[in-house]
């Protein structure tokens, strides 16, 4: 049934693909933004809590204007997501911008192993065309979690694969990422970490957008692991259906640069300011602080390693309860 579903999305979803950008953003701005905005509420209520809280000096007016633009932001991301399933690597390329790429293949003479701190920010999908900028004798990759809809699952899998790239699903991304090293291939690995972590691998909280929040720090941990180079993406939108992506070079050896937890930190705070200059380019619809250190639903056992001092957190700063 998924498979038939799949085929029935990827056909619908490829004609539409068909269509020029300007008849797209037609149908974003016409069609797609009243129903989820105005008709649907699509989580509305966690977007407008989250920036509730992450602008507490933005008044009220502000912020629904921010929301606003977010709305119309993730109707064009539906859209040029898309677009991807068709476009030609001609106009992808010219359409997303990739700089800092020579940095990054140079930084392969000391590491073979090359990490990118991303985030949910801008169309983060067109950065899968990162593959078409490379050499050939470089692999990229990105880990990827699955998707809780089979049928969708496998479309945005096909998409996200289609620029010769490959996916890790996450559950297996060290024992990959290993083997790529013992390899000695020049991998490439994009890791999105801004989400919120389940329970198992909270182990830092830090401020972030006037919140105590708590942060992925896998990438991290599996950087000092294989000795890798680590990167950050800065993802800008000059305009409408155009992308800019600079890359720039945190480190090529974590151990020697960064005490443990501060490249997190680091990300984090980078990330933060990429968020207030543009704030409706992030996916405020994740619901990303329900977790929360003095939650008393947490796990017993994960409480039991706050006890332990095993989960570190910041000095505790000023923050709103949700």
């Amino acid at each position: 049934m998924s498979k038939l579903l799949y085929y029935i999305l990827y056909g619908g979803f490829y004609l539409i693909s068909l269509l020029p950008y300007r008849v797209l953003y037609g149908i974003s701005d016409i069609i797609l933004y009243p129903i989820l905005y105005k008709l649907l509420n699509y989580r509305r209520s966690i977007v407008q809590s989250n920036l509730r809280h992450a602008f507490p000096d933005k008044s009220q007016k502000e912020r629904i204007a921010i929301e606003r633009k977010f709305y119309h932001f993730l109707c064009d991301y539906f859209m040029e997501t898309i677009k991807l399933i068709s476009i030609s690597k001609q106009e992808l390329m010219r359409r997303m911008v990739m700089k800092g790429t020579d940095e990054m293949y140079k930084s392969f003479d000391k590491n073979t192993m090359l990490f990118i701190y991303l985030g949910h920010f801008c169309n983060w999908e067109y950065i899968a065309s990162l593959q078409w900028w490379m050499p050939s004798d470089v692999l990229c990759t990105q880990i990827y979690s699955a998707l809780r809809n089979d049928a969708f699952d496998l479309l945005f899998y096909k998409i996200r694969s289609r620029f010769g790239g490959m996916n890790i699903e996450k559950n297996i991304s060290l024992r990959i990422i290993m083997d790529q090293k013992r390899k000695g291939q020049k991998t490439i690995v994009g890791f999105i970490s801004d989400q919120c972590p389940r329970w198992v691998n909270i182990h830092l909280f830090t401020p972030f957008l006037h919140q105590d929040t708590a942060v992925f720090t896998g990438t991290e941990r599996i950087a000092r692991k294989v000795k890798a180079s680590v990167f950050i993406s800065h993802l800008t939108r000059p305009r409408r259906g155009y992308y800019e992506c600079q890359y720039q070079c945190l480190t090529l050896d974590v151990d020697k640069d960064f005490p443990e937890n501060e490249l997190t930190k680091c990300y984090m705070h980078d990330l933060e300011k990429q968020i207030e200059a543009n704030p409706h380019l992030w996916l405020w619809t994740h619901n990303r602080w329900h977790r929360q250190r003095t939650d008393e639903d947490a796990p017993e056992e994960w409480k039991a390693t706050i006890q332990n001092g095993q989960v570190i957190s910041e000095t505790p700063i000023k923050t709103n309860n949700h």
